[in-house]
């Protein structure tokens, strides 16, 4: 759904006050540098990374190694949650199975059990990417057990009475009144999973964004620390705009009733 014109406006301006603020408090040098540095050395700070790279890699490459480890976790994440979660709120047995094991790994902070998972699977990406698959699972499995219990019934009845079968009772109604909830679970599994990426390579890695921010702070550069952050945040948005866009094209009658 497109914004209107006013909420733009609105939008911009608060970006523009942070920036302009941003640019008053470093001119002024109201902040040392070291703590805060003005958008100039940020900017001049991409730049020399963008030509030259950062540790002899370059900059896209350690955005596509993280997006690389997100995305394909992420996905894994969605084939597997989605439809254990629809089952588990379609069938209470089924849910009754799985849903202590969800409950008690999903307040787990990822790094608490990220030492077990790299013992297990070593440090290259393949465990990066199974402790993001598990990050992400949960929201996306509560999200769908919470949509399949949230169907409501009129639409069951409405179908049973014109003689739809269990089959088509689930991929012609109920599945389709869940996907508004799925792509919610999906859209917050995302950031999870981006946050524990980072995380993650700033425990165990020696390439991506997160890695990058982490190997500067130990040089005190806090223009590629911002540089980095910016980053992070941008292709956070970047992401998140993908998967509304896959929404919006999917679950094109939200909203409707």
């Amino acid at each position: 759904m497109k914004k209107p014109f006013v909420e733009k406006c609105l939008s911009f301006a608060s970006v523009s006050v942070i920036l302009a603020l941003w640019y008053i408090v470093t001119k002024l040098n109201l902040i040392s540098g070291v703590m805060v540095p003005s958008p100039q050395k940020v900017f001049e700070a991409f730049v020399a990374i963008l030509n030259d790279g950062y540790k002899n890699i370059s900059l896209l490459e350690h955005l596509a190694v993280s997006l690389k480890r997100l995305v394909i976790a992420f996905l894994l994440a969605v084939i597997v949650a989605v439809p254990l979660g629809l089952a588990s709120g379609y069938n209470a047995k089924i849910r009754a199975l799985f849903e202590p094991i969800v409950e008690f790994f999903r307040p787990l902070p990822p790094l608490a059990y990220y030492t077990l998972i790299v013992l297990w699977m070593g440090i290259d990406d393949s465990s990066k990417i199974a402790l993001l698959a598990l990050a992400a699972f949960a929201p996306i499995y509560i999200a769908c057990v919470s949509s399949m219990q949230l169907v409501k019934k009129s639409y069951i009845d409405s179908a049973l009475t014109l003689g739809a079968s269990k089959r088509q009772l689930f991929f012609y109604v109920s599945f389709p009144a869940c996907l508004p909830g799925i792509f919610i679970g999906a859209r917050t599994a995302l950031g999870v999973a981006y946050t524990t990426l980072v995380a993650a390579e700033m425990v165990a890695a020696v390439s991506g964004i997160g890695w990058l921010v982490l190997d500067a702070s130990r040089f005190l550069r806090s223009d590629i620390i911002f540089m980095g952050i910016f980053l992070m945040g941008i292709t956070g948005i970047l992401l998140d705009q993908v998967v509304r866009f896959v929404e919006d094209r999917v679950v094109f009658w939200k909203g409707y009733d």
